[in-house]
Parts: structure tokens; C-alpha cells; sequence
């Protein structure tokens, strides 16, 4: 997708700017999409990878939009994306990230977090730089969201409120996690401490399934060493993409987008699906998973977690004061949401849409035209 290709694509919401940054001497590649601020600046993070576009950045972008207003959070939603490999060696991706910061300096509509492929060093660097920017280090004042688990902690209790709207109970409910990073590793850890099973896990390099459970602790020890959980010594290890059949009663996509789309949906054996990643299922997938009766809850209702605290971290919260923030406002969106889709007979995410929308359009009836 261009920038032309998104203003076909524009709607009564967004995108409010598209940017893009190009500095081939030093090998800087990035977009930024300010998609909506009528609430406020837009708080989204910079995700870093070798194959993000304008399309998944205008993508995300939405999603953030939706997800602040859904939390009811005082952020407009924007998005930003880097071109390249986060594992390059750490000096050039310091040189990289403090050069894309500064070309952004002048955009004060758009706050910093960190991402796929960006940590809070990552944001340290971009506070340096130009100030705007939250997931900072605790040395800084920061809540560490990766390391804490900030986005986690929102889709434990969002799964403790969906699992009542399906008949699910969460003592020894098997688990499956796609994406065991920072956030599929802390869902996983979050969900066992209330009785869950992890059955299931995969990342980029492999999946790991064992019907009687996995160590949970084995796979955080490897993945912190930097290792594949396909290398742990127990069940049965296989591709990556295996993990999609793993049958579960919950299971967690927690990576990339578009992960569960039309030619493999019908090979998810799950009851509920909790959305970790943005928007990792297409919206012909999610009908087709309500079709079959399986419970999708969407990206940016239950992942909201990490960009709660983020906004707490920015007002100057405490680590206490923004998960108890976090748990309170995803039980209560969660909770809105399903009662209007099962009230509504429609689709969890139409539901939400409709929420956040109509939050979104009510702070922009407030605004001049020209802020949006």
C-alpha cells in the first residue's frame, strides 16, 4: 500500500498523516501514520522489522485508534514502522532508531512505545532524542511493559471474563500460544497462575505441543537464552505453522498479523481465541471462527494492556496504580463487548467497533475540523 493507496482507503476517522522517512546514506527506512487524535496525541508503537509496509503500519495504526478509545484512554492512535533487522548489531540499531526519532521530532501528536523488533532501551534512545516517548527503563521512571507483562496481565483477565460467555472454565483449560515473546510468554504465565495448562507454544524458528502440558518455566529459560522453544526436550516439535492445529481451549496469536486467515481457519481447534497480537486474524477468518461457534475476542479489546500502562507511565502512575487500571478496564470492555455481541447476534468485533467508534466520534464533534 502507497500513501495514495491509503487515502482511498481513508474513512470519517483517519488517517489524519502518513509520513514517511528516507535517509538512504545511513540506511533509514520508516513510516508514520497518525491516524486519529481527536482525543488526544496519539500513543502507538515503533515496530521494527525487515518486511513492515505503509499497509500494516495504516493497519495498526487503526487498531490504536480503536484500542485508546475502547480503553478509554486520553490518546489519540498512530503507528510507527522501521525498516530493517531488530537483531542487526545494537549500535546501528541505536543509529537507526535516534535518527528516525529525530525526524519525528516535530510531530507532537505522536508518542513513542515500544513494539515488535523495540524494547525500552529502544524508547530510552527516543527520549533522548525528542523527549515523547513511554515503555521506558525503570532507571527512568518507566514501568518495563515487556518485562512486566503489562499486555499479559489485560489478556489473563480478559479470559477470565470471555471464558464465562463460552463455558469455559480456566482451572486446566489448555492453552496455546503463537508468538512466545514478551507477550505470549507473560498470557502464558499469567493464565497457569489460575490453574491454565500451556499445551502449545511456537515462535519464528518452531512449535513445541505436549497433550499432558509443557514446562513453562523450560520454555522462558530458553527463549531469555535467546533459543527456540522447538528445542525444548519434551512433546513433540514441529514448524512453526503446526501450531495452528494444536487442538486447545484457548489459544493465543501473539505475533504478526493475518496469522489465522480463510486457508487455515478451519484448522483451529479452540473454543476461545484471545487476541495478543494487532490484528492477527482476517476479518474472514473471525466470521468464519463465529460461524463454527468458537469465541474470538478482538486485538483491541484484549491486548490493551501494554498501552494502558504506557498511558499511566506517561501521566506518571505507579506500576500498581496502572495494572490495577488495566485489569479494571479490560474486565469492563470485555464484558461490554460480549454482552452487545451476544444481545446484538453479532460478531465480538462489530461490537466493539461500534464502542470505540462511537467514543472516537463524539471527542471529534468536540474539535475543530483543522485538528483532524
Amino acid at each position: 500500500m502507497t500513501s495514495q493507496d491509503a487515502f482511498r482507503h481513508a474513512d470519517d476517522l483517519g488517517p489524519h498523516k502518513i509520513l514517511h522517512v528516507y535517509q538512504p546514506t545511513i540506511g533509514l527506512k520508516g513510516t508514520l501514520v497518525l491516524d486519529n487524535v481527536a482525543i488526544g496525541p496519539a500513543i502507538g508503537g515503533l515496530r521494527m522489522a525487515p518486511d513492515v509496509s505503509t499497509e500494516e503500519c495504516f493497519r495498526l495504526a487503526r487498531a490504536m485508534t480503536l484500542k485508546n478509545a475502547a480503553a478509554g484512554l486520553r490518546h489519540g492512535g498512530g503507528k510507527s514502522v522501521l525498516y530493517g533487522d531488530p537483531r542487526m548489531p545494537m549500535d546501528e540499531k541505536e543509529r537507526l532508531i535516534r535518527a528516525f526519532a529525530c525526524a519525528l521530532r516535530g510531530e507532537e501528536g505522536y508518542i513513542f512505545g515500544p513494539d515488535m523488533g523495540t524494547d525500552e532501551i529502544c524508547m530510552a534512545w527516543v527520549r533522548d532524542e525528542i523527549e515523547r516517548a513511554t515503555g521506558l527503563p525503570a532507571m527512568l521512571g518507566g514501568i518495563p511493559l515487556d518485562e512486566l507483562g503489562a499486555t499479559g496481565w489485560g489478556l489473563r483477565h480478559a479470559a477470565e471474563v470471555a471464558a464465562t460467555f463460552c463455558g469455559l472454565t480456566l482451572d486446566g483449560a489448555r492453552v496455546v500460544v503463537q508468538g512466545f515473546g514478551a507477550v505470549g510468554l507473560h498470557a502464558a504465565k499469567f493464565l497457569k497462575e489460575i490453574g491454565a495448562v500451556v499445551v502449545g507454544a511456537a515462535d519464528s524458528r518452531g512449535s513445541i505441543c505436549s497433550p499432558d502440558g509443557l514446562d513453562l518455566d523450560s520454555l522462558i529459560a530458553l527463549k531469555r537464552a535467546g533459543r527456540s522453544v522447538a528445542e525444548a526436550g519434551e512433546g513433540r516439535s514441529d514448524t512453526p505453522e503446526a501450531v495452528v492445529e494444536i487442538p486447545c481451549d484457548i489459544w493465543i496469536p501473539a505475533a504478526r498479523p493475518d496469522v489465522i486467515r480463510a486457508d487455515n481457519v478451519d484448522r483451529l481447534d479452540a473454543r476461545l481465541v484471545l487476541q495478543g497480537a494487532n490484528i492477527p486474524c482476517t476479518e474472514d477468518a473471525e466470521a468464519r471462527l463465529h460461524e463454527r461457534g468458537i469465541l474470538c475476542l478482538p486485538d483491541f479489546i484484549a491486548n490493551a494492556g501494554g498501552v494502558i500502562c504506557a498511558a499511566c507511565e506517561y501521566a506518571g502512575m505507579d506500576r500498581e496504580a496502572a495494572f490495577a487500571a488495566i485489569s479494571s478496564r479490560i474486565r469492563a470492555n470485555t464484558l461490554e463487548v460480549l454482552n452487545a455481541a451476544r444481545d446484538g447476534d453479532m460478531l465480538p468485533r462489530q461490537a466493539a467497533l461500534v464502542m470505540a467508534r462511537r467514543r472516537v466520534l463524539e471527542a471529534m464533534a468536540t474539535r475543530r475540523w483543522s485538528v483532524f
